[in-house]
């Protein structure tokens, strides 16, 4: 990618290539067949490591996930279409993202991620690139500190208006109850908000959870977009403690709801689930094709302006 279109150019460049990287596992083909047209909206890219090194060191074991590893995953899933997402260990370099998105040739779209001081000619490279949206995260570490290569919430409203301006909208990730303190402001700046892994909620709460009934609402009022990763949220193997959250969500808004299987499965190690049962597991949960249709096609063609 060139300079204009890097939004870490004239930065110093920092590399850092894991010493070990962790194989991801792979699924086999699902029981179910999507759709036509379906769409993985949540998966990651990492690698190859000697052309696409890591900008900050990573917190987790990097996996060993390249754009090839990935389209493969894609095609055992029977998966037509994928968005791919910025992990923080690249930090603001799209250089690994868009070279995967490159290699989609049409089939996928990226997630990036950029700070204020992201230029227009870099926003605008970013979109012609593949990228639809820019992702910010509220995770922090025990000294309250974002991880490495993070953009937080306080860095949307600046940089809105340029990202309405391009075509790009936020994409969210959070602990469930920083929601709270931080969306109903970002819902008033008229631009579309997805959030992350089912808003983070915490099933034993129930469904009288302050944060749940906020992002059901939201959800309701057209105002967010939701991704149903239940394999961040629900316990494996079945999950059943989350069916209720995602039925609810499902039903607040199937035209507002996306599918994403979380590929590699970060921070999981031996308990990352094989997205080929989580494509089976949301073939029974979300009960009928109209709604398969809706969540796997419809919607994310329509976000991610898929032909």
């Amino acid at each position: 990618m060139s300079a204009a279109g890097n939004p870490n150019a004239g930065a110093q460049a920092r590399a850092y290539v894991p010493d070990n990287v962790e194989t991801p596992r792979m699924p086999v083909t699902p029981r179910h067949a999507l759709p036509a047209g379906a769409c993985d909206t949540h998966c990651h890219v990492f690698g190859p490591y000697d052309q696409f090194p890591l900008q900050h060191p990573s917190s987790y074991a990097a996996p060993d996930a390249p754009a090839a590893r990935y389209l493969r995953m894609l095609d055992t899933l029977g998966a037509a279409r994928g968005v791919l997402v910025q992990p923080a260990p690249y930090g603001t370099n799209p250089d690994a993202l868009l070279d995967a998105v490159a290699q989609g040739a049409g089939r996928l779209r990226g997630i990036a991620v950029a700070d204020p001081g992201v230029t227009d000619a870099q926003l605008r490279a970013l979109y012609e690139g593949g990228v639809r949206g820019l992702r910010f995260v509220e995770a922090r570490d025990p000294a309250g500190n974002l991880f490495p290569g993070s953009v937080g919430f306080d860095q949307v409203a600046a940089l809105a208006p340029r990202m309405k301006q391009f075509g790009l909208h936020a994409q969210l990730w959070a602990p469930c109850d920083i929601y709270l303190r931080h969306l109903p402001a970002l819902a008033q700046l008229d631009l579309p908000l997805v959030i992350d892994h089912m808003g983070s909620v915490i099933p034993a709460r129930g469904e009288q959870d302050s944060v749940f009934q906020m992002l059901r609402g939201l959800l309701a009022e057209g105002r967010i977009w939701m991704k149903l990763t239940v394999c961040r949220v629900g316990a494996a193997p079945d999950y059943d403690n989350a069916r209720g959250i995602h039925d609810a969500y499902a039903a607040a808004n199937p035209d507002q709801v996306l599918w994403g299987s979380d590929w590699p499965f970060v921070r999981m190690g031996a308990a990352a689930p094989s997205a080929d049962a989580l494509v089976d597991l949301a073939h029974d949960w979300l009960g009928n094709d109209a709604l398969r249709r809706k969540v796997w096609v419809d919607n994310p063609a329509r976000l991610y302006g898929f032909e």
